[in-house]
């Protein structure tokens, strides 16, 4: 998917969702969703159910502390620096009071919240939440930065904040919006493009800032910050064009490459990159000259799915999903954590194109659930609305059919509506049209099974593949032409279709051995509920999605879990054993962790996205 889903703070994790049925953006007029970044399960707190048991083993909660303006799903990422938490008012959910929290914390047992850094109207930060110290002959002091994405396409800002924290109550703005300004066409615009996170790290004379590119393939951004009230663009990368030797070829699933994450660590002397490519894995880079960066190494994806098989025995292709890393303190290892929010797949193939494709169930019709098929011949029944070409009855001779319409002018609940008043047909299969083109969602009501087909796929269903063209199905709008599928008369027969429904998990841990070329995967981990498929609804999202690693102790460290709460596990001989958990009353749902010395002992700041800010001991031996 080199053609981006990116919309606001858009992930595949948050497209996966979408196109599930879990989190529906806002439907079009025909009941059509395409990828949107959403809330998830947003009632995990207070409530008797959706959310798994409170628990606690060798967790010690420091301290709490309600954040102002929160609503459900509202706080994102945390950083911290010099006694001071800095944590994200994510503005997916709400438009409004959006920006930063600044939370004093220099009394871990009494934290305070000091300041709110508000960001500019229409925008918000989400993943890239980081303080560090820049001395350099251009500046000297402790530097916030925050991304900016946009919940309002006219007002919104895009590139990177940095804000002065010397102060961290009076937080003086340096530059807003700093990034590259060339948009998917290579057109200048006038403000930066979206960005999901940033890191910067200072490399003396020098300090740099990397940051990931919404908007254009050239993902990978990375600006020289030395005066950060003047940052400027040095390099724009596209990784998997410059070391193709990252791309994964098998399982041919794993095409969704880009940037999502990245850390930058010295070690032994040069500064070493990590960038989390998604579906390209985790991929370490020589970044001493950040203009030019040079392969060390990269992971592959084990097949099949090594966590899924140990924890459940089922055979599935992994996922990909490289979401987030980080260095362990001696450096031997990389722990990676990949984000998924969706545990359930549904796939499509047929009996001349064994190779499935994803596809996406209705949102309230007849589900498929794991393990079970829709199969049958297709049958192809034009648009299915009012005034079209009025559809067949399936075939009555004893064979099984699944209808495929293609989406235009009337609503999915009409097309499955005119389908099972037809029939005799198993199940609908629901082909895109011109001026969409690509996978997408569908709320819809009905009562057989109904999934969504890109339109490509759908033109193979009948063997059309070769009339396809990919840019007049992008130019193209919703029109009685731009819908049909050519060549193919209504109640024309295609394809033996089948759709197959599985359960493949949450996303989960990995730990590499920190080396030069492919990476060796030790294990993997995930909590027991992201692996069991009575889990895979209704318990909050189960899914890994950052990890901290402890700066005391090199076998150590710590996850944030969304609904899974937070997690603490020993790596030593390179194995993940969970060694400490913490889910509170009423539910837990985490999505940053960051780890922090006072007095002597590690502590830990996590974000609570329905409440705001945690700190945790792992007091266990």
């Amino acid at each position: 998917m080199r053609k981006r889903f990116w919309l606001g703070a858009v992930t595949f994790a948050a497209l996966l969702v979408a196109l599930a049925g879990v989190a529906l953006a806002h439907p079009e007029h025909d009941g059509g969703t395409d990828a949107d970044d959403g809330a998830h399960d947003v009632h995990q707190h207070g409530d008797a159910s959706g959310h798994l048991p409170a628990t606690n083993e060798n967790v010690e909660v420091v301290s709490k502390l309600r954040l102002n303006d929160v609503v459900p799903e509202k706080i994102a990422d945390v950083g911290v620096h010099k006694g001071y938490a800095y944590l994200a008012a994510w503005g997916s959910v709400t438009c409004e009071d959006n920006g930063v929290h600044v939370v004093d914390i220099r009394n871990a047992g009494n934290p305070k919240e000091v300041k709110f850094i508000r960001s500019k109207p229409g925008s918000y930060p989400g993943e890239g939440i980081q303080t560090i110290n820049i001395t350099t002959p251009k500046f000297s002091g402790d530097v916030l930065l925050s991304n900016n994405e946009k919940c309002n396409e006219k007002t919104g800002y895009g590139g990177v904040n940095l804000y002065d924290v010397t102060r961290p109550t009076r937080a003086l703005p340096l530059f807003e919006g700093a990034g590259d300004t060339n948009d998917a066409g290579g057109v200048k615009r006038k403000n930066a493009n979206s960005i999901h996170s940033v890191f910067a790290w200072d490399a003396g004379n020098k300090a740099y800032a990397v940051i990931v590119d919404n908007v254009e393939t050239t993902d990978v951004d990375i600006l020289d910050i030395t005066d950060p009230r003047a940052p400027r663009q040095i390099a724009d990368l596209d990784l998997a064009e410059r070391f193709p030797q990252i791309v994964q070829s098998q399982p041919d699933n794993l095409n969704e490459v880009f940037n999502h994450d990245v850390v930058v660590k010295k070690i032994d002397g040069r500064q070493v990159m990590v960038v989390s490519y998604w579906d390209g894995g985790y991929v370490a880079l020589d970044v001493d000259d950040p203009a030019h960066p040079e392969y060390i190494g990269d992971t592959d994806f084990t097949n099949p799915d090594p966590e899924l098989l140990e924890q459940t025995g089922k055979v599935e292709r992994p996922e990909g999903n490289a979401h987030q890393s980080e260095f362990t303190l001696d450096n031997r290892f990389v722990l990676a954590s990949d984000e998924d929010f969706s545990p359930n797949g549904t796939e499509l193939f047929t009996d001349d194109t064994p190779d499935p494709v994803a596809v996406s169930q209705g949102s309230d019709t007849d589900q498929l659930q794991d393990g079970e098929r829709l199969e049958g011949t297709a049958v192809y029944v034009g648009r299915a609305c009012a005034g079209d070409t009025a559809v067949p009855a399936a075939p009555a001779d004893g064979g099984t059919y699944v209808a495929v319409a293609t989406r235009g002018s009337c609503a999915f609940t009409d097309k499955v509506a005119s389908i099972e008043g037809a029939g005799g047909y198993a199940g609908a299969v629901i082909v895109n049209r011109e001026g969409a083109c690509d996978g997408f969602g569908m709320s819809v009501d009905g009562g057989i099974p109904a999934v969504s087909l890109d339109r490509r796929s759908g033109f193979g269903l009948f063997d059309q593949e070769g009339r396809y063209d990919d840019a007049a199905c992008r130019a193209g709008t919703d029109t009685l032409e731009g819908s049909l599928i050519p060549g193919v008369n209504v109640g024309e027969r295609g394809d033996a279709v089948t759709v197959r429904a599985f359960f493949d998990g949450w996303g989960y841990v990995h730990l590499y051995e920190n080396e030069a070329g492919k990476m060796t995967e030790l294990d993997t981990y995930a909590i027991p509920e992201a692996m069991d498929p009575s889990k895979s609804t209704g318990f909050g999202d189960l899914s890994v999605h950052e990890v901290a690693t402890s700066q005391r102790d090199a076998d150590l460290a710590y996850f944030s879990y969304y609904s899974g709460g937070f997690r603490v596990a020993d790596i030593s001989g390179g194995e993940i054993q969970e060694v400490g958990r913490f889910i509170d009353e009423g539910g837990s749902n985490f999505w940053g962790v960051q780890t922090f010395d006072q007095g002597g002992k590690e502590y830990v700041a996590a974000s609570d996205r329905d409440f705001g800010l945690y700190i945790l001991e792992y007091t266990g031996g």
